[in-house]
């Protein structure tokens, strides 16, 4: 008997983790790296470094857990708003819906017959579920995920800022500003690079993007306290 299946790698599912995965950690590395090269190049010492690195980390976590947590949230009250009003269209008008389906899919290339068809037996499964995607865009994989956005920013903003600020402690202080810059931005490649296979994406550009932005940053701060260490 032939086979009608075959095994398929998508990574659509993983998008909602994904970002916030990426978006943290890249936030974590270049934000507290930054902060660091910046009060290092100011003349801090390794305690000023110390405290400025771990309220940094702790801060920049618990802000992108509430950032996450919120702008995911109204995409999420977004959706069940949509998905209310289509429910109640839906009950007030069935046969009017049924006819705003079939055209989506004759939109999409099937035959006015075939698509009235297809629309029918898909609403007599499940009416919402049809329109919710074919009409809203709005899927199980791709839904809004509040809580797990806002954990797994916090978490990896945590990992992200924790390196450079190991980093910084145990290099020495007249070298603290080349050694996080450099480490930082080999952790930024390779963190776009994991980013990039893992979403199935040209790993050289992703890593190429995440590493001019984090070294145009660096290079602002630690001309920031160039400036105002100088001032003092």
């Amino acid at each position: 008997m032939p086979r009608t299946t075959h095994p398929e790698l998508h990574r659509t599912e993983r998008i909602g983790w994904l970002r916030a995965a990426v978006l943290g950690a890249n936030d974590g590395i270049v934000s507290t790296a930054s902060l660091l090269v910046g009060v290092a190049a100011a003349g801090g010492s390794r305690s000023e470094l110390l405290v400025a690195g771990v309220a940094g980390l702790v801060a920049g976590a618990m802000s992108m857990a509430a950032g996450e947590y919120v702008s995911v949230s109204s995409q999420s009250d977004t959706e069940r708003a949509d998905l209310a009003r289509e429910r109640a269209e839906l009950a007030a008008e069935p046969e009017l819906e049924l006819r705003e389906l079939a055209s989506i899919y004759v939109a999409r290339g099937l035959t006015p017959e075939l698509a009235g068809e297809v629309a029918r037996q898909l609403s007599a499964h499940d009416a919402l579920g049809a329109h919710a995607r074919d009409e809203l865009g709005i899927s199980s994989t791709l839904s809004a995920r509040p809580v797990q956005a806002a954990l797994t920013s916090a978490a990896t903003f945590a990992v992200g800022a924790a390196l450079p600020l190991a980093t910084a402690l145990v290099s020495p202080a007249a070298k603290a500003v080349p050694v996080v810059t450099a480490t930082s931005l080999a952790l930024l490649v390779g963190l776009g690079a994991i980013g990039a296979v893992t979403g199935g994406a040209p790993v050289g550009r992703a890593a190429l993007r995440v590493a001019f932005w984090g070294a145009l940053a660096m290079v602002l701060t630690a001309l920031v306290g160039k400036l105002f260490g100088a001032v003092v």
